[in-house]
């Protein structure tokens, strides 16, 4: 393919190298004249691992050119990356200047080209800037429509500095954001080189999915300094506690627990975070992140009540009480609490669950639920019917069988709020299914 690489920083660079290895023809845009000069002869102005060797051997092989016209770029190519910087303003805001000025002379080369243009946005945009930013100032300068003159996708990279290289050819995934079904073909095309699953989602999921990589990275790397922190004062070697830590990929580096919804609970979560926090503070200690997480998981019970509330109506039931399937634990369940908390703000509540038996409840389980609902007999029900029959909202709380199908018995009047995305492939009523998060 003729691909044109828009902004030859760390990510243009190396792309542009990556493809032109594959044998496309790559036309590189720089507007600096230092880095553009060197470019031209096939060195690289950035320290890379292999990228100078790439650029040196693609350059002799006329598979890579660096230029400074846009409108060349354009015309000389099928598909345009967008990997310009969006660096931080004083207030956070990323500045999209760069990606303005490339969109516009983009927009304004295609106004003289008569076949087909796909644009791929590398660079990290916030969701919705895409469609904000650069579709809007294409098609202005243009006079064409995005869709049907041309296409825009979504690319994000995830390449990591002292690696990139590898990391192009071998990335976790290749992700393809697009407004369309088939808007993102060519670029599916471009990448069948590549050895990692091609994933296709809506234009914003793929912005986001950038952010939440980069935010979660973040967050692992603080995490582990604080656990570092927290061992250090207790005299235990940190590497090695985590070391171990990180060989439990059933649960610690997994995906399990990564799904928006319901707030944690339980008898373990609560009670051990609460426990660690109170011993570090004991040793003068300042972990705020480990310290916001209860915090944060409180917020999340008080953003589940709105969400409730906000169904309009004062028929209230719950299905799941306890604090996840396959067990009858109620400590600390968030179910337990947002039900003492909307019958105090005078709420008629039902509530369902075949694993809770009251009669089996005992010590530290039944008495939180009796301090939090003292009057649960009245508001458990053992008839999922009866329960539809006397609510008019419900609250799916735990993955369980007993409630597969809960779309073909639900009514024009009920409203169904799934907590756990448990139900979302089942077909409700209009406007009558939402969950927290989708």
């Amino acid at each position: 393919m003729k691909i044109s690489i828009f902004g030859l920083g760390y990510v243009g660079s190396v792309t542009a190298a990556c493809f032109a290895n594959k044998k496309h023809r790559v036309i590189g845009v720089e507007v600096n004249p230092d880095k553009l000069a060197l470019f031209r002869k096939g060195k690289s102005p950035l320290f890379e691992p292999g990228l100078a060797e790439l650029l040196a051997k693609n350059c002799k092989a006329k598979t890579f050119s660096a230029t400074n016209s846009a409108r060349d770029a354009v015309m000389n190519s099928d598909i345009s990356f967008i990997c310009v910087g969006t660096p931080s303003r004083k207030d956070g805001t990323p500045d999209l200047s760069h990606i303005e000025t490339v969109s516009r002379e983009i927009g304004e080369a295609l106004r003289a080209k008569t076949s087909p243009h796909h644009v791929a946005v590398r660079s990290t945009m916030l969701p919705g800037s895409i469609e904000s930013v650069v579709v809007a100032t294409i098609e202005r300068a243009s006079g064409k429509r995005e869709g049907r003159d041309f296409h825009v996708v979504a690319n994000p990279e995830f390449m990591r500095e002292g690696t990139a290289i590898k990391d192009f050819f071998e990335p976790p995934f290749v992700i393809i954001g697009e407004h369309a079904a088939g808007a993102g073909d060519a670029l599916a095309e471009l990448y069948r080189s590549v050895n990692a699953p091609q994933i296709r989602v809506s234009m914003g999921a793929a912005e986001a999915i950038k952010f939440a990589c980069n935010a979660f990275h973040g967050l692992k790397i603080t995490f582990a300094n604080e656990v570092g922190q927290f061992c250090k004062a207790h005299g235990i070697d940190a590497q090695e506690v985590m070391e171990v830590f990180s060989r439990d990929t059933k649960l610690n580096v997994s995906k399990v627990y990564l799904r928006p919804g319901l707030a944690f609970g339980g008898s373990c979560l609560p009670k051990d975070l609460r426990a660690l926090v109170r011993r570090a503070r004991e040793h003068n200690l300042d972990l705020p992140m480990l310290e916001s997480v209860a915090r944060s998981n409180s917020q999340q019970i008080e953003r589940t009540i709105e969400t409730i509330a906000e169904t309009g109506n004062r028929e209230v039931a719950f299905l799941g009480l306890s604090f996840k399937a396959g067990t009858d634990d109620l400590r600390e369940s968030p179910v337990v609490i947002m039900a003492e908390s909307l019958l105090g703000k005078g709420f008629k509540l039902a509530i369902h669950d075949s694993e809770v038996e009251l009669t089996r409840l005992t010590g530290a389980n039944k008495v939180f639920l009796e301090s939090k609902l003292p009057h649960i007999n009245s508001l458990l029900v053992a008839s999922l019917k009866k329960v539809l029959a006397s609510s008019r909202t419900l609250v799916v709380c735990k993955k369980h069988a007993d409630y597969v199908g809960l779309s073909k018995l639900v009514g024009k009047q009920h409203r169904v709020v799934d907590l756990v995305g448990f139900l979302k492939s089942e077909r409700f009523p209009k406007n009558c299914y939402r969950g927290l998060y989708w």
